[in-house]
């Protein structure tokens, strides 16, 4: 971290335009900004494209209202159980899409009122460094003591004969028309997700995934549970299997599967990683260096090999989330303009997958701990929810606590079901704070709850 970071009054400041020059206003940019400008620097920020950045705008915010979509149909089918008597259910997508459009133009119209009101100047624009101080942008040279790099990043699709009739998740939000058949390509949280949506929407649904099993950085029992329902739901899940190629046939795509088999659909959607949206950025003006992985090298202070220079986000390609976007945005500010000296704590960070049905996790899975602690005990607990016993459904509830013990303390919790990111959020500041497997004992449970579970799992299995 530079020497004189927390002092933004310096006597060389005057020498800049700006005292930080944030280029990309996604969360973490955007909360970068406010916060520094908050702690009293001069600050701008260059977005190129829309405020709110890929969560806002092709991300998170949008997904999650997809899939609120996609539960309804389940909701009316439990409907009768509980003594309504509903009509036939219709879908209308380009509703949907229209409403979720509104809904996503009243977030950036919010992203811009913060920067305005927090007094950081905005340049709706294309930046590119020029210098370890400098940036170009509408072809105007600003200068600036530091530059904050955090592009996020952008969809990859490889190159194979045929990819350029595939769609990535960006242009998923924006069909003009939801396909009879579509396949979705990849074992990550997107695929996932985006299968469970179509599928709930009416789509038949092929998922492709390479691999013998998708989420590979999650807990194996959740992994298996999951997909056990998500067949149930009647998505088509071929594991094992790559795409070779893809033909056109009229309106139709036809994959090529390495399995022989030849898949037809109106729709190929890949989602098969994302890489840091660094291209042509202007960084190699500068002494910054960029990993094997395509990302940016910083050290524990968010700084790169160029003392002006800092990355925050999915560019530094840590942990890959919002929260931990934002969360490093206001470390740097308050180290950079408010005399602090804090480093990111990245242990025990929770997240959910939108699936269907959800899955929330915080901690280790079962695997690691294994690797970690000379002695894990396994509390588990699988069980069909009170909702289902008059709405039916074949969906189970997956819960699971990961005990090093040693020291008795909960290193992992985990959970498969409606609501399991409402829940583990709760549960992770437990985790967070060190909570043992004595501490959950003790809490009394909320009854008649799915969560209550967690705190009365007794034997270990």
């Amino acid at each position: 971290m530079a020497d004189n970071a927390g002092n933004s009054d310096n006597d060389n400041d005057s020498e800049y335009d700006y005292d930080l020059f944030v280029i990309g206003a996604g969360s973490g940019g955007v909360r970068a900004a406010r916060m520094s400008a908050q702690h009293g620097a001069r600050v701008a920020i260059a977005e190129q494209q829309y405020l709110g950045g890929t969560c806002v705008n092709v991300g998170c915010v949008p997904k999650k209202l997809f899939v609120y979509a996609a539960s309804f149909h389940e909701e009316f089918a439990s409907a009768a159980g509980f003594g309504w008597t509903l009509p036939p259910a219709s879908f209308d997508w380009s509703a949907l899409r229209d409403n979720k459009n509104a809904e996503i133009e009243r977030l950036n119209g919010i992203y811009g009122r913060l920067l305005n009101d927090a007094g950081v100047t905005l340049f709706s624009a294309r930046a590119v460094i020029e210098s370890p101080h400098e940036v170009l942008v509408d072809g105007q040279k600003i200068s600036a003591r530091y530059i904050l790099v955090c592009t996020g990043g952008q969809p990859f699709v490889p190159d194979f004969p045929g990819s350029e009739h595939v769609i990535s998740s960006d242009q998923a939000f924006f069909l003009d028309k939801l396909p009879k058949v579509i396949t979705v390509v990849g074992g990550g949280y997107i695929s996932v997700e985006f299968a469970g949506i179509f599928a709930g929407l009416g789509v038949e649904t092929h998922l492709v995934y390479r691999g013998p099993l998708f989420l590979k950085e999650f807990d194996q029992d959740l992994r298996e549970t999951l997909a056990e329902q998500m067949a149930e739901k009647g998505i088509h899940l071929h594991f094992n299997t790559e795409i070779n190629s893809i033909t056109k046939d009229g309106e139709s795509l036809v994959s090529n599967l390495s399995t022989g088999e030849m898949l037809t659909s109106g729709l190929v959607m890949y989602a098969t990683g994302r890489t840091a949206n660094i291209q042509n950025l202007g960084l190699e003006k500068t002494a910054v260096v960029i990993d094997k992985r395509a990302t940016v090298v910083v050290d524990d202070y968010f700084q790169t090999k160029e003392p002006s220079i800092y990355a925050i986000g999915d560019v530094i390609g840590r942990v890959e989330l919002t929260p931990v976007a934002i969360n490093e945005g206001m470390i740097l500010a308050d180290n950079l303009f408010n005399g602090g000296h804090a480093i990111m704590n990245y242990d025990f960070i929770p997240t959910a997958v939108f699936s269907q049905p959800n899955l929330g996790t915080v901690g280790h899975t079962e695997a690691q701990a294994r690797q970690l602690y000379k002695k894990v005990d396994i509390y588990r607990s699988k069980f069909t929810p009170m909702k289902q016993t008059l709405g039916g459904g074949a969906d189970k509830i997956l819960m699971k606590l990961i005990v090093d013990a040693e020291s008795d303390r909960v290193v992992g919790c985990h959970m498969l079901g409606e609501g399991a990111g409402e829940i583990i959020q709760g549960l992770a500041v437990a985790i967070k704070a060190g909570a043992t497997k004595a501490d959950f004992d003790a809490t009394v449970g909320i009854h008649p709850s799915a969560a209550e579970e967690f705190v009365t799992m007794r034997a270990p299995v």
